[in-house]
């Protein structure tokens, strides 16, 4: 089953080893972004990695953009593309799953032929959000966050976050937040991602849509409550109608071959900026009253100890 930190390696699943399934889905059918990514039991579905045979030979969603040479990759193909990833996350949130690690190398073709299938993968840090599966004895209930109150929301918003990001870079090549340290995410970094700092700069950006840029800030709000949900981004405009979207050719292409030396960096900011996140929700669940950091209660503890060695003391004699 999916614990607090991601799946329980010793969980009992009906998978082959290389975890295809071995029993059929129960509900509504997979997408194909999901593909043969996950190995499911009965319920809820138990999210493992992506199996060894197969190595998605079409490789990373951006390295293909960067392939294209002087072929126009345009704003039409990017809304198709986000539509397809949106669909595997209705469907992760739909059975009340977060999947809390979308990022460029987790989005892989399944072939190098034109026609293949975008997938997501890597469920390592993948988390039932139900309330049920995220109840735990650990909460600190006095410093608890209203975000953490609601953690099936919360945790969700985090993979719209990403959405956000990776739709930003598609219409752009280049993301909204990054590091001028080198560092994988600077305090500067950090402060831009949760202050919302980025901006459209011209010329990458003086040619997309305003229907594409009001659902960037629509995933990009810093409150987790306020992001779009994803039946919410699957109705905008920019995703369900995403054949009438223009088919303006973007710098995407271009500005990832100019900086494919420095894409390992952009993915390795994301990462951590994920991580990091995770980090904010996760360790409000480390604290229990035993671990507390709250003086009043610390000095309690040590007055019914001094009183207690005290009556011991007493008891001896």
């Amino acid at each position: 089953m999916l614990g607090d930190q991601g799946p329980d390696p010793g969980a009992s699943c009906l998978c082959h080893p290389g975890l295809l399934p071995l029993t059929p889905w129960p509900g509504p059918s997979l997408p194909q972004a999901l593909g043969p990514c996950l190995g499911l039991r009965f319920l809820p579905i138990c999210l493992l990695g992506l199996p060894s045979p197969y190595s998605m030979e079409g490789g990373e969603l951006f390295s293909r953009i960067q392939e294209r040479g002087d072929q126009a990759f345009t704003e039409r193909e990017a809304a198709e593309i986000m539509r397809d990833i949106g669909t595997a996350i209705q469907f992760l949130h739909s059975q009340n799953i977060a999947h809390r690690d979308v990022k460029p190398e987790n989005l892989l073709y399944t072939s190098k032929e034109k026609d293949s299938v975008l997938k997501l993968t890597d469920f390592g840090f993948a988390k039932e959000t139900t309330q049920n599966a995220l109840q735990t004895p650990c909460y600190t209930p006095y410093y608890v966050a209203p975000e953490v109150l609601g953690p099936e929301k919360y945790d969700k918003s985090c993979d719209m976050w990403s959405l956000g990001v990776i739709m930003y870079i598609l219409l752009c090549g280049f993301p909204p937040f990054y590091s001028n340290t080198g560092q994988a995410i600077s305090p500067g970094m950090k402060r831009r991602i949760r202050l919302g700092q980025y901006g459209f700069p011209n010329p990458e950006w003086s040619e997309v849509s305003e229907d594409a840029k009001q659902l960037i800030r629509l995933l990009l709000k810093t409150d987790p409550t306020e992001r779009l949900t994803i039946t919410q981004f699957m109705n905008h405009p920019w995703i369900n109608q995403s054949m009438v979207v223009p088919q303006t050719p973007l710098h995407t292409a271009r500005v990832l071959q100019e900086d494919r030396d420095h894409w390992d960096e952009v993915k390795e900011e994301m990462t951590s900026a994920l991580a990091t996140m995770r980090v904010d929700y996760d360790q409000v669940k480390i604290k229990d009253l035993k671990t507390s950091n709250n003086r009043l209660l610390n000095k309690r503890r040590k007055k019914q100890a001094g009183g207690s060695s005290a009556s011991q003391g007493c008891s001896n004699q």
